[in-house]
């Protein structure tokens, strides 16, 4: 093998034309693999594909080899087979090489073809002036051998690689006795879960039975607490409107003379009777939202004449020193909503705060944020314990205290007014603090209603 003169960026660059020149290219090969810090498993790959490659060419006119590592994003180490062109023998075989190597073409031009096969570098692989020194040296190193000597060398690469692919079929080995270990404590834990799902399962089948049971009781319960409170309430009703009807004629100016204790006492039973009945009708109510058949009549409602009826209504009904505050006429619209259902439900609350204030105020405010229109009923009052607050708005309970005491109640007010108010869509909201009195605040739809002009009146123009 003749060395020839390298190219630029070229390192070593030789002919092929002996069997004995490929020999010594195999170990050329290696050697420069070894010199660029490659594994033994690559040298072995690029002194075999190498030996493939120039046995595969030899007999092309003009036919060299050469070692570069060329300039570039990628380094590699480039060998390049050349001749010139010919029909002396068929296309190049490049499958055998393109299996150990990185990348193998074949490339046509000039009048000359090539085989371009390229390796990439270790990452250890520092280039520099004496590294490129020491890859040279390994490449002019080796003299032609012998077919002796270059089978006592692909006989002792053999003898590793063998001894490599024994380790590792031993390392593999391992590994899978290791994976059927693994597979075996993974196969037993998803037996456990399974089981543990399947008791989980069975548990939950069965806790959804039972709540399906309980649910099925309590609604029958409510259903049945429902058809009390309704036909207790029409039954109730007769009676309270005969007493009342009663009494009022017994009171009226018409009828037969009365002492001043007759018509004291009769004027107790008369304001007796419109309280039972009052009471009456709301139990009716709760049963009737409850069952889900009260009916919500919204109209269009004039909030200045709902307001002051309830003031003119309410403001007797308090303590002598305690003050009702009402809202100005003028800041009250018109909005669209179920004027008795609004009635009952600012009745109940003013009746709440008057009963429960020995002195200083009770006021309503009114205000709009669109789209919502806010009640805002606020005492002066005893307050409520922080601990009680949670239980207010159950049906029949009744905070203890002197007042309480004093005013006995039925304990439906509040939970009468939120479910009145869940109904008409708003939200109803309580907050207290003993000896500070308390604010509840209740927020509804809004829905304003243009002022109609009167028949044949002007129309404003801008």
């Amino acid at each position: 093998m003749s060395l020839g003169a390298p190219k630029p960026a070229v390192l070593a660059a030789y002919d092929l034309t002996t069997p004995q020149d490929v020999f010594a290219l195999r170990r050329i090969g290696q050697s420069a693999a070894k010199a660029l810090g490659m594994d033994r498993q690559d040298q072995v790959r690029i002194a075999t594909a190498l030996s493939e490659l120039g046995r595969d060419r030899l007999g092309c006119r003009g036919l060299t080899v050469s070692f570069a590592l060329p300039p570039g994003p990628e380094r590699v180490l480039a060998v390049v087979f050349g001749w010139t062109g010919g029909a002396a023998k068929a296309a190049p075989d490049l499958e055998p090489a393109s299996r150990l190597l990185h990348r193998v073409r074949h490339e046509t031009g000039g009048g000359r073809e090539r085989i371009v096969a390229e390796h990439p570098l270790p990452t250890s692989w520092v280039d520099s002036t004496d590294a490129r020194r020491g890859i040279v040296d390994a490449l002019r190193r080796h003299t032609s051998p012998t077919l002796a000597d270059d089978l006592r060398e692909q006989t002792r690469d053999l003898i590793t690689a063998l001894e490599e692919t024994r380790a590792q079929r031993e390392e593999m080995r391992r590994l899978n006795e290791e994976l059927e270990e693994t597979n075996r404590g993974v196969l037993a834990l998803y037996t456990e879960l399974s089981q543990e799902l399947e008791e989980t399962n069975s548990g939950v089948v069965a806790l959804h039975a039972e709540l399906e049971e309980k649910s099925a009781r309590l609604r029958e319960t409510s259903e049945a607490k429902t058809r009390f409170w309704r036909n207790i309430s029409h039954e109730l009703r007769t009676p309270v409107n005969a007493v009342v009807a009663l009494t009022r004629l017994l009171l009226a100016p018409g009828s037969a003379p009365l002492t001043d204790e007759q018509r004291r006492q009769l004027s107790l039973i008369d304001a007796s009777g419109q309280s039972l009945l009052s009471l009456v009708g709301d139990l009716l109510d709760v049963a009737k939202a409850e069952a889900g058949q009260l009916e919500i009549n919204a109209a269009p409602t004039d909030l200045r004449a709902l307001l002051a009826q309830l003031g003119a209504v309410m403001r007797n009904t308090g303590a002598s020193d305690v003050a009702l505050l009402m809202p100005e006429p003028s800041a009250l619209p018109v909005a669209v909503t179920d004027e008795a259902l609004l009635t009952r439900i600012l009745r109940n609350l003013l009746s709440n705060a008057l009963k429960f204030t020995e002195k200083g105020e009770v006021s309503l405010e009114f205000r709009v944020d669109a789209p919502w229109m806010a009640f805002t009923v606020t005492d002066t009052g005893v307050g409520i314990p922080e601990d009680e607050l949670p239980k207010v708005f159950e049906e029949f309970y009744q905070v203890r205290g002197p007042l309480q005491r004093a005013h006995r109640g039925t304990g439906l007010g509040l939970p009468y007014a939120r479910t009145l108010t869940e109904l008409l869509g708003g939200t109803l909201r309580l907050s207290s603090t003993p000896g500070a009195g308390t604010r509840v605040e209740v927020e509804l739809p809004f829905t304003p209603v243009r002022p109609t002009s009167a028949p044949g009146a002007p129309e404003n123009t801008p």
